[in-house]
């Protein structure tokens, strides 16, 4: 059962989000200030979407950044906070082919002058790199635990996110190492819910998309493949129980869901909850597609007392309700 993170642990403390207008960042944003913390949210809104703030915007305790964060000069506007959440990275598919040289920036040098900054001026504040489970590649282990190094393709068309986040992950070591600074990491897993970009063409927002335009749903491959999908609002609360714990100070933890799932088992379902009666259509498998993706949460259960909550069909028919009352699309 998840431990209650209360409005104690963030009320009245000062939050830094990059990424803010993303997916995940929104929410994080959202549930931020419900526990009443006052947020700085950056994002140079590449891929995120300004709508995706509409109710943060309305309350007083946000401020919004428009800037590029793997520039430094954003920095100089935060002041001081108490905590720094490092979200912002491009992170579906399609965008490692379209921005892979921003993918990297952010997760490197983005990810080094937040942590010089703390370093210099802010140096009791938690910090979080928001990491992937693309670092554990195509995996040899199954499932996946925070021990294994994992299976990556350093030179492949997945590369510059998949190793910027394992980067990524090295620079936090040294500045917790070197400069005793408070950092946690995280291994974000299939996630999904509303407000995710129904143009992000990874399996969820790609399948309901098709399905609510009674499209057949593309299948990479024969669709054995596997993930393991969690819902936004469970990834969130493991978000702030990371930033909440004391005995989270320089770990790596993953956040997902262990309910694996074949990808074809996922169509099937997108499919029966929408009505779609046009099916399911193949297409060649992507180079470096990982066969099985199942995130190992021991540890987030045992350190945190975190495991998600909200099941897939419950998951899918609330992202299916969010695509059918808010999104264009196309």
């Amino acid at each position: 059962m998840m431990k209650a993170v209360t409005d104690s642990n963030f009320h009245g403390s000062k939050c830094v989000v990059t990424g803010a207008a993303g997916f995940i960042g929104s929410h994080l944003v959202d549930r931020l200030l419900t526990e009443g913390a006052l947020v700085t949210g950056v994002d140079n809104l590449l891929t995120g979407r300004k709508q995706n703030l509409t109710d943060a915007e309305a309350k007083p305790g946000f401020t919004f950044l428009e800037s590029d964060v793997s520039q430094p000069e954003y920095l100089d506007q935060v002041g001081e906070f108490d905590y720094f959440f490092h979200l912002a990275s491009p992170a579906s598919p399609p965008f490692f082919q379209t921005y892979p040289l921003e993918i990297i920036s952010v997760n490197t040098d983005g990810n080094r002058h937040a942590l010089a900054h703390i370093k210099s001026h802010n140096p009791q504040a938690r910090y979080l790199f928001a990491g992937t489970s693309e670092a554990y590649g195509d995996p040899l282990v199954h499932p996946q635990p925070e021990t294994y190094w994992g299976n990556v393709n350093p030179n492949g068309v997945r590369s510059c996110y998949d190793e910027s986040k394992r980067l990524g992950e090295t620079i936090c070591g040294v500045y917790e190492r070197e400069f005793n600074l408070d950092v946690r990491i995280i291994r974000i897993f299939n996630t999904y819910g509303p407000r995710i970009n129904p143009e992000d063409k990874r399996a969820v927002p790609e399948f309901v998309r098709l399905a609510l335009l009674n499209q057949p749903l593309t299948i990479f491959g024969d669709g054995a493949q596997t993930r393991s999908f969690c819902y936004i609002s469970d990834l969130i609360n493991g978000i702030l129980a990371v930033m909440s714990s004391d005995q989270a100070r320089g770990e790596t933890f993953n956040f997902g869901n262990p309910d694996e799932r074949s990808v074809l088992e996922v169509a099937d379902q997108i499919n029966d909850l929408t009505g779609n009666q046009a099916g399911t259509e193949n297409l060649p498998l992507p180079e470096d597609d990982p066969a099985r993706r199942q995130p190992d949460i021991t540890k987030a259960e045992r350190i945190l007392g975190w495991q998600p909550e909200v099941d897939f069909e419950t998951g899918l028919k609330l992202t299916i309700a969010h695509f059918e009352q808010t999104e264009q699309l196309s």
